[in-house]
C-alpha cells in the first residue's frame, strides 16, 4: 500500500491511497480459501470447489466486502502511524467510472482512493496557575427562606366562593373570547379560566376591569396588545374580550406551620425551611458557577489563539444560526428590528462558533492530558436527569435514543430497569459525554487557577454582566439565548406556554 501526501494547506490534508491490484487479488484469494469450505454449490462435494471456480462466481462479491472494508479501516490506520487526528469523519473519494471500477473487483487495476480530511491542530498547554477568578457567594438568610416558602404558600393557597364584587386578591373564574376588529382570533378564548385579581398574568388592563364584577356578570373589556407582545398578529392591535364572570371567590390567609408541610407531603415546617434552603443554595450555587466558568473560559480565549478546523466552526455556525432564525421566527421580528443585518450577524455569529470550537478543543486537550474521564455511571444518571425534565414523555424520549444515531446511546432496557449500555455506539453517547467532560475539566482546572470568594448580595450575583459579551449590536440578546455564552451548563426547556395570549408571556431565557 502507497500512500501519497497531496495536498497539506493549513489545517487540511489530502492522501492518495494505492494498493496494487496483485496485493487486492492476494487478499481476495485468502478470503475464497476462508469460505471454500463453508459455500455449497451443485455439483461439487463440500470443501472440494476449486478456487478458480469460486473467484468466477464469488470474486467480485468478495472484492467489494474488501474495498468496503478498506475505506472503513484504513484511514484511522493511516493517521494514526502519521500522529494526526481528524476533526470530522474524512471523506473519501473513489472512482466513479463503472467501467474502471469493475476492473478493480476483477483485480485487474490497482485500487485508488483518496482521503480528504482537517487536522486537530497541535495544542501546547499551557501554565494556568496566572487565570485568577472571583467566585460570587451569597449566604442564604431566613428572610430568603421565608419569603419563597411564602410564595410556595401563596401558590398552594385554597380560595372560597363569595358575594359581592371582586377585588385584587380574589380569584374569578370566567369564560371569555377575544377579537381584532370584531374577529376571533386563535388562543383568544377559554373556558372556567382561573385569574387572581392582580396577579398581572394578563395583558395591562384586562385583570383592572374585572375588579367590581360579580358572579354572572358579563361585560366587554378592551386592552391592547403591547407593540413587543410576542403574537406579531396581535402586537399593538387593540382587542375586544367577552367576559362572563361565573365565580368569584376570597383567599384564605396564608399559614406558614406544620399543616402547610403536610399539605406538600412533608413532615415540618422545619423540614420545608430545610429544603428551601438548600434549593436556594443550589440556584445561587449554579449561577456562582456560570459566572466563574465563563471567567474561565474568557481567560483561555486569550491564553490560546490557532487556526481551527473549518468543518467544525460551520456545524457549530449552523447549529448557532439555526437557533438565532427560530428566535426571530417566534418573536416575529427581522434582523433590521435588532440593528444590524444579516451579513453583519453572520460574521459577529461565525467569530462566536470559531471561540466554541477553540476552546472546546483546548478543553479536550487539558482533560485528556489530565486523565479526566466520564463513566457510564455518570452518564447514565446525566440521561436520568435529563429525561426527569420531560415528565410524561420518557418513552417518546427513549424511543428518539433508540432510532437516532448519535443522539445520546441505544438503550438495552426498559426506563429505570436496567442500565443504559453507551458502550454499544460510542460516537453515539458523545452528546451525553460532552458537557460531563467539560464540566469535569473545569473542575480540574479550579483546582490549578487562583480562586477568591467574594460575599455578594443576591442582586449582585443575579445582575446581568453586560461587559462580558455585549457586542455593539442588539443582538446581544439572541446570542444569550441561542449560545449562552459559548459554555451553559444546559440550557431549560421553555415552559408549555398557555393558550390564551391575552396572557403575558412568560420568560423564556435559561438562568445563566
Amino acid at each position: 500500500m502507497q500512500v501519497i501526501e497531496t495536498l497539506a494547506q493549513g489545517l487540511k490534508r489530502e492522501l492518495k491511497v494505492v494498493i496494487p491490484a496483485d496485493e487486492m487479488e492476494a487478499r481476495m484469494n485468502e478470503r475464497l480459501v476462508e469460505v471454500k469450505d463453508r459455500v455449497r454449490i451443485n455439483g461439487f462435494r463440500p470443501g472440494k470447489v476449486p478456487v478458480a471456480h469460486l473467484k468466477k462466481v464469488y470474486g467480485k462479491s468478495i472484492m467489494a466486502d474488501l474495498v468496503n472494508e478498506i475505506v472503513r479501516e484504513k484511514p484511522t490506520e493511516i493517521l494514526t502511524s502519521r500522529g494526526e487526528k481528524s476533526a470530522t469523519q474524512p471523506e473519501i473519494g473513489m472512482t466513479e467510472d463503472e467501467a474502471e471500477a469493475d476492473k478493480i473487483l476483477k483485480a485487474e487495476a490497482d485500487f485508488e482512493f483518496t482521503v480528504a480530511y482537517e487536522i486537530i491542530p497541535p495544542i501546547e498547554l499551557k501554565d494556568a496557575s496566572g487565570i485568577k477568578v472571583t467566585r460570587e457567594v451569597v449566604d442564604v438568610g431566613e428572610d430568603e427562606v421565608n419569603e419563597q416558602i411564602e410564595r410556595i404558600a401563596e401558590s398552594a393557597r385554597t380560595y372560597e366562593s363569595k358575594k359581592g364584587k371582586a377585588a385584587n386578591g380574589d380569584r374569578v373564574t370566567i369564560d371569555y373570547l377575544g377579537k381584532v376588529d370584531g374577529e376571533a382570533f386563535d388562543g383568544g378564548k377559554d373556558e372556567d379560566a382561573e385569574l387572581v385579581l392582580g396577579s398581572n398574568r394578563f395583558i395591562p388592563g384586562f385583570e383592572e376591569q374585572l375588579v367590581g364584577a360579580k358572579a354572572g356578570d358579563e361585560k366587554t373589556i378592551t386592552v391592547t396588545f403591547p407593540a413587543d407582545y410576542p403574537a406579531a398578529n396581535l402586537a399593538g392591535k387593540e382587542a375586544t374580550f367577552d367576559v362572563t364572570v361565573k365565580d368569584v371567590a376570597a383567599a384564605a390567609p396564608i399559614e406558614i406551620n406544620d399543616e402547610l408541610a403536610t399539605k406538600l407531603g412533608l413532615e415540618s415546617v422545619d423540614k420545608l425551611k430545610e429544603i428551601v434552603r438548600g434549593q436556594i443554595e443550589s440556584q445561587f450555587g449554579s449561577i456562582t458557577r456560570q459566572k466563574v466558568k465563563r471567567q474561565l473560559l474568557d481567560q483561555l480565549d486569550e491564553l490560546y489563539q490557532f487556526d481551527t478546523p473549518e468543518r467544525l466552526v460551520d456545524a457549530e455556525f449552523e447549529n448557532i444560526w439555526r437557533q438565532i432564525n427560530t428566535d426571530l421566527q417566534q418573536a416575529g421580528k427581522t434582523f433590521a428590528d435588532e440593528d444590524t443585518t444579516e451579513e453583519e450577524a453572520r460574521a459577529e455569529y461565525r467569530k462566536l462558533a470559531q471561540r466554541r470550537v477553540r476552546l472546546g478543543l483546548v478543553l479536550s486537550e487539558i482533560g485528556e492530558k489530565a486523565g479526566v474521564q466520564v463513566s457510564d455511571d455518570e452518564m447514565q444518571n446525566s440521561l436520568f436527569q435529563q429525561l426527569r425534565q420531560f415528565p410524561g414523555q420518557e418513552k417518546e424520549i427513549i424511543e428518539y435514543f433508540r432510532n437516532t444515531p448519535g443522539a445520546a446511546a441505544s438503550l438495552r432496557a426498559p426506563l429505570f430497569e436496567e442500565k443504559v449500555d453507551f458502550r454499544n455506539t460510542p460516537g453515539a453517547a458523545a452528546s451525553l459525554r460532552a458537557p460531563l467532560f467539560e464540566e469535569k475539566v473545569v473542575d480540574h482546572l479550579l483546582t490549578e487557577v487562583s480562586v477568591t470568594d467574594k460575599k455578594v448580595s443576591k442582586e449582585e450575583l443575579t445582575a446581568e454582566d453586560d461587559a462580558d459579551e455585549k457586542p455593539a449590536k442588539k443582538t446581544a440578546s439572541k446570542k444569550k439565548a441561542a449560545a449562552k455564552a459559548d459554555a451553559a451548563e444546559g440550557e431549560e426547556a421553555a415552559a408549555p406556554k398557555r393558550k390564551a395570549p391575552a396572557k403575558k408571556k412568560a420568560s423564556d431565557e435559561s438562568a445563566e
